[in-house]
């Protein structure tokens, strides 16, 4: 019994490890069955989908910072911003004209603190293009905003231009950008100016430069931050509003948002454009509904009270926003006065003003010369550095007392950065010029509004500007003024049916600040040869560069002569788009049988073809040798990001684009 019962135990055991292997197969069966299913492949697959999307997000947002040695590199047309919550300045992109005629374009963000008096670079792989003339305000929501809107960028020669109409958004506490896509937005443009009110950005004005002639804007945008939607003010034929320009200052207000200033061009007909500083002061009324909290608008000029301290008319002053004492803050600027027909003499400025928003009342903030201790005798030693551009400096450099404050004066300028922090304004880089050349500055200064006893330069000017060149903004030809058609007779209002024009120059193509191209030694609009310009180039960029500049002609050439004159790189069929208006009224005067529309466009087209005909350019146009410089060309325009449309509108005025140097950044 005892043998016969522990047999039975040993059955039971094993039974019982059978039982448990069975169930063990059964679970890694079912296990195996589970994961076959479909939806445990998906599962499986999504998350990895999931985390690949992570992970390459997190490559193209990170943003990697450098601390670097003092401000940014020589630039103007960039912005300096305030930060809406903390004791920072933020300079963004900007632009920079080498000596040797060339045009660079930045997208880079900067930090400048203060305290440590130290700046930081921030790089992230989602950004804006490069870009000037753009406009930045700062918002203290979610830790603090930089909104950003347009701006332009060029080629390298300047030969195409193109303007933006993006939208962007900077975070101040992760240091990256979001681009803001909204369906309606303000059209491409340059030199507008933004304002922050309540929750609201303002814009208005600009420039746009489709190639013809600079258009100047007078439209107003609202930008609500919490819905993210742009809408445009409308308001009534009868309405006053402020005219078209650019350039301008733009500060809010506890009542809206006041406008000073600015620059504009008028163009007449048979007559060379000419350039208007604007002075005039208007508000932008906001009320707020109170019931709807809706906003309404309404422009109202001001009437600026008289006084001495008024600053003379100038341009590239815009002001900053010194938001403790409700004033604006205008710094330098420059003064064109017409000489002659020649050209202009061109004033610079360095001196300093104040602009009471609530009022209209102007300030001129001169420096208080420090109280005398002693004996009361003025001591005169030489200082270290001076830069200071009043004629005066010329004098003996011993006699000059160590105690007045106009020698820490920076010298003067246009189109420099303004910001202020609390109670300091900083003022970085600019543009001066000096005959006909033009310096891009770097200096960097700080004065205490509060105090006004002196300037304190935080970095000496590294660009070295020679003292024995006649200040002016003119060199012998007189090439300050844009050679756009002033009528605009070129301009076609279809543009599906024009071909891509090449946007040239106007004025020698030679080696100067202004073309910045060398082509040889002597000029074929002088000697008479038909050859182009570019046959004296070796270099193949140089060649495409030189070439958009070889059909550039003097500034008196009649604008029928440009309209019915071919460019170089102009096809038949390109030549004939940008000038069939001209053809057809051509073909109506000299007494075509049939005076349809059609067919006057078709005897417009023979006209057209037979001038194109005549002209050297086309034989040299069907040569094999002129393929590279065309898709260099090519190339060129595609530098600037162009679209095809944009590229229609590139340059649409054969016989001179926007000039270069002086003229090109007042606007």
């Amino acid at each position: 019994m005892a043998k016969k019962s522990g047999t039975s135990k040993a059955a039971a055991k094993a039974a019982k490890k059978e039982r448990a292997a069975q169930k063990t197969s059964k679970k890694e069966k079912k296990k195996v069955s589970k994961a076959s299913k479909p939806e445990d492949q998906d599962d499986e697959d999504l998350d990895s989908i999931l985390d690949k999307i992570r992970r390459e997000w997190e490559e193209a947002h990170t943003v990697t910072e450098e601390v670097v040695e003092g401000p940014p590199s020589r630039r103007a047309n960039a912005t300096l911003t305030a930060c809406p919550n903390g004791n920072h300045l933020w300079s963004i992109g900007g632009e920079f004209f080498s000596e040797d005629g060339k045009a660079y374009f930045y997208n880079d963000v900067f930090r400048y603190s203060p305290e440590k008096n130290e700046w930081r670079k921030f790089i992230s792989p989602t950004c804006p293009g490069p870009r000037s003339a753009h406009s930045v305000v700062a918002s203290p929501v979610g830790g603090g905003k930089l909104f950003l809107f347009g701006g332009e960028f060029s080629s390298l020669y300047q030969n195409s231009f193109h303007h933006y109409r993006d939208f962007w958004v900077f975070d101040i506490p992760s240091h990256s950008w979001d681009r803001i896509e909204t369906k309606v937005r303000p059209s491409a443009r340059s030199g507008h100016r933004m304002a922050m009110w309540k929750h609201y950005i303002v814009l208005f004005g600009g420039f746009y430069d489709p190639g013809y002639r600079t258009q100047y804007l007078n439209d107003t945008w609202i930008f609500d931050t919490q819905e993210y939607k742009w809408k445009q003010i409308e308001f009534k034929e009868s309405d006053r509003k402020p005219p078209p320009r650019s350039g301008f200052s733009f500060l809010p207000t506890s009542d809206g948002v006041v406008l000073y200033g600015g620059y504009c061009k008028e163009y007449v007909k048979g007559k060379r454009p000419l350039g208007v500083i604007l002075d005039d002061t208007w508000l932008l009324r906001i009320t707020l509904d109170p019931t709807t909290a809706v906003p309404t608008f309404k422009w109202e000029k001001r009437r600026v009270p008289s006084s001495a301290h008024v600053p003379s008319p100038r341009a590239g002053a815009t002001m900053a926003l010194w938001s403790g004492r409700g004033m604006g803050v205008m710094f330098g600027g420059v003064t064109d006065v017409e000489r002659d027909e020649e050209g202009m003499e061109s004033v610079f400025w360095a001196d300093l003003y104040g602009h009471h928003l609530e009022n209209s009342r102007w300030t001129s903030m001169n420096l208080k010369r420090p109280k005398k201790t002693g004996s009361g005798k003025k001591k005169q030693v030489r200082p270290v550095i001076t830069n200071t551009a009043d004629p005066e400096d010329s004098e003996n450099e011993d006699d000059k007392d160590v105690d007045d404050p106009n020698l820490t004066k920076p010298i003067a300028r246009y189109n420099a950065m303004l910001a202020v922090l609390r109670n300091t304004l900083y003022i970085y880089g600019g543009i001066l010029e000096r005959g006909s050349r033009e310096y891009t500055l770097d200096d960097f200064y700080t004065i205490q509004l509060d105090k006004l006893d002196k300037y304190s330069c935080l970095r000496p000017m590294s660009t070295v500007i020679p003292e024995d060149v006649e200040s002016s903004s003119e060199d012998e030809s007189g090439s300050g003024t844009d050679s756009h058609n002033e009528d605009g007779s070129d301009t076609d209002e279809d543009d599906d049916e024009t071909e891509p024009d090449i946007k040239n120059r106007k004025g020698k193509a030679k080696k100067s600040q202004n073309q910045g191209v060398d082509v040889g030694e002597e000029d074929p609009a002088q000697s008479g040869e038909d050859e182009p310009v570019v046959a004296a180039v070796t270099d193949l960029r140089a060649q495409a560069s030189a070439f958009m500049s070889a059909s550039a002609q003097s500034a008196e050439r009649s604008p029928e002569d440009i309209v019915s004159t071919p460019a170089p790189g102009e096809t038949l069929a390109m030549f004939y788009a940008r000038s069939r208006e001209y053809w057809a009224q051509k073909a109506y005067a000299g007494g075509a049988m049939d005076s349809r529309r059609k067919q006057l466009r078709r005897d417009g087209f023979g006209l057209a073809e037979e001038r194109y005909g005549e002209s050297h350019f086309s034989s040299f146009l069907l040569s094999s040798e002129y393929k590279p410089i065309l898709e260099e060309v090519e190339k060129i325009l595609a530098e600037a990001g162009l679209d095809e449309k944009e590229m229609r509108e590139v340059g649409r005025d054969a016989g001179g684009g926007q000039s270069s140097g002086q003229s090109r950044n007042r606007r």
